[in-house]
């Protein structure tokens, strides 16, 4: 646990060191407000922990992790002015703190500071924009052409969620300097990691309540957004089953990798466990 304490401290220290650089002060303040919120800093931990499990450093991966973690802020941005949600991570989201034109150039000033990060590697620049490339084909399907099958489901999460898992890892494995191999195996194992992680999201926004889970529940069901419980005839506990199976085969893509750290090797799969059993 003190490992992953001083990663997390990695992560914030450096988090707030790109975020301090930005200009001018308003726009500074606005990303302040939305990156440093809270949150749980799964994808960069993940790109952290994969870089060591490879055998590269914490250090390696830092600003690749920060990176991540900014794409993400910025998708969250984008997601809470779709959906109306004025609460994110237990505060206001952008848009309803400071207006929907704010909130959009804080989106746009969050994915440059991003990708002012990958820029040291072109392979880190392709796997970031491959994932965005998915994601934006996955909000545009649920909102257009909404999935109407559990496979279609499946591949929905994939891209919306999935894909930036992936690239989580797959930045780690690239900091790493990991032949193309590894890359894709542990890109793998967070891909599925973040489906399982997206059907239980869909799973809790049915079933839990909103001071326990951060953020308004219920809004798939009233914005007729495409869960697993609206697209599927699944109960809580039988979706909660196609998360544990995506779990597995997580961690059955993490034994294809040669592990040089045993110890972050061991915190990738608790994450994959955790993503099934957490309740918030």
């Amino acid at each position: 646990m003190e490992r992953l304490v001083r990663r997390r401290a990695l992560i914030e220290e450096r988090l707030v060191e790109v975020i301090d650089g930005l200009e001018p002060e308003t726009l500074r303040d606005e990303v302040r407000h939305t990156a440093l919120s809270g949150g749980k800093r799964v994808r960069p931990m993940v790109t952290l922990l994969t870089c060591e499990t490879v055998g590269g450093t914490a250090e390696d991966a830092v600003d690749f992790g920060v990176g991540i973690e900014l794409v993400h802020s910025a998708s969250l941005v984008i997601d809470d002015i779709i959906d109306r949600s004025e609460l994110r991570r237990g505060t206001t989201s952008a848009w309803a703190e400071f207006g929907h034109g704010p909130a959009i150039i804080t989106s746009d000033g969050l994915l440059g500071e991003a990708f002012a990060l990958f820029s040291a590697d072109p392979n880190a620049t392709q796997v970031v924009a491959e994932a965005m490339v998915e994601l934006g084909i996955g909000e545009a399907t649920e909102l257009s052409a909404k999935p109407e099958t559990e496979a279609e489901y499946m591949t929905l999460a994939r891209r919306k969620t999935g894909a930036l898992f992936r690239a989580a890892a797959e930045l780690g494995a690239i900091a790493a300097k990991s032949d193309p191999v590894i890359v894709e195996a542990v890109g793998e194992y967070a891909e599925r990691v973040g489906v399982a992680f997206q059907i239980r999201d869909d799973v809790l926004d049915a079933i839990a309540a909103p001071e326990e889970l951060g953020k308004p529940t219920g809004h798939d069901a009233a914005l007729e957004r495409p869960s697993v419980v609206q697209v599927t005839d699944l109960t809580p506990e039988e979706a909660n089953a196609r998360a544990r199976a995506e779990s597995d085969r997580a961690i059955k893509a993490l034994d294809r990798v040669e592990v040089a750290d045993p110890t972050s090797r061991d915190y990738l799969l608790e994450l994959a466990e955790f993503v099934v059993e957490r309740e918030r």
